[in-house]
């Protein structure tokens, strides 16, 4: 006996979602037509997928991306919910790290003198960095650090070398929703035996001296990191510094594990004392 079938309009009456979305669902493999008529291209469904379809649009209701609510649908026992409690943790700290962000921006808009921050100084000295160098978007810069990471803790462990110290990021131009950097991340280390490979560079990092502010778990968000990187700025300007090299984040090993007040990254800015010639 066949399962009925239902056209896509009819299963958009029942979801009450849009034909357009209907068909994105279906391209992005998360809501596949049953059967698609190979002479005119018309979609059809089965009736299993309609409780499938109220279940997208209930979790792109909270904002969850498609390729996440693949993942929630498609797992099984309590993964799903685990999954589900999982984002919107996520989301309650970025959304935490907005709110510290909007926080500095008004002060900074009120004419005010952001205080949320405190800067301080610090020396480093020189050392050799793996580094893997990319263009990405603020969208794409977990998923980049991430995977960069990971690629030269392997590098390292392939080589016999050990960290000299914590990964940092180095932004040699702004990233946002709209620049694309580039951003640098690095891995210090001690070893001599370390040789550029594939993506992976290797270069010495001059000694510097630079301002700094620490952050905790709850900062982690693109926002609040970005609010720091301003504060950092401005302190500079502030005491007559120009800047020497580019803005960086140091992210320390607890970052994955810490609780929301503990102490994960800091943001500096490498600098030296009076003004540019000319300036």
């Amino acid at each position: 006996m066949h399962e009925e079938l239902i056209t896509i309009g009819e299963l958009a009456t029942r979801t009450r979602l849009s034909l357009k979305a209907l068909r994105l669902y279906g391209d992005r493999g998360l809501l596949p037509p049953a059967e698609v008529d190979p002479r005119t291209g018309f979609r059809r469904y089965g009736l299993a997928q309609v409780e499938r379809a109220r279940r997208i649009a209930l979790l792109r209701a909270t904002g969850m991306p498609l390729a996440r609510i693949a993942e929630v649908l498609d797992s099984s026992g309590e993964k799903p919910v685990r999954l589900l409690t999982a984002y919107w943790r996520e989301q309650e700290s970025a959304h935490a790290a907005r709110r510290a962000a909007v926080s500095y921006a008004r002060d900074v808009l009120t004419g005010g003198s952001p205080t949320m921050y405190e800067i301080s100084e610090r020396d480093v000295p020189e050392r050799k960095v793996l580094f893997i160098q990319g263009h990405v978007t603020a969208a794409d810069l977990p998923g980049f650090l991430a995977d960069s990471g990971e690629l030269l803790f392997a590098a390292l462990r392939k080589r016999g070398a050990d960290l000299s110290g914590p990964l940092f990021a180095v932004y040699h131009g702004l990233v946002s929703e709209d620049s694309d950097g580039p951003a640098e991340i690095c891995a210090p280390t001690g070893s001599a035996d370390v040789e550029p490979a594939g993506r992976i560079g290797v270069r010495i990092e001059p000694a510097h001296r630079e301002a700094y502010t620490a952050l905790t778990k709850r900062d982690e968000g693109y926002a609040a990191m970005a609010a720091a990187h301003d504060a950092v700025g401005v302190w500079l300007a502030e005491h007559g510094y120009t800047a020497s090299a580019s803005n960086r984040e140091v992210y320390y090993p607890n970052w994955a594990t810490a609780g929301p007040g503990e102490h994960v990254a800091d943001v500096a800015i490498p600098f030296r004392t009076g003004s540019m010639p000319g300036l």
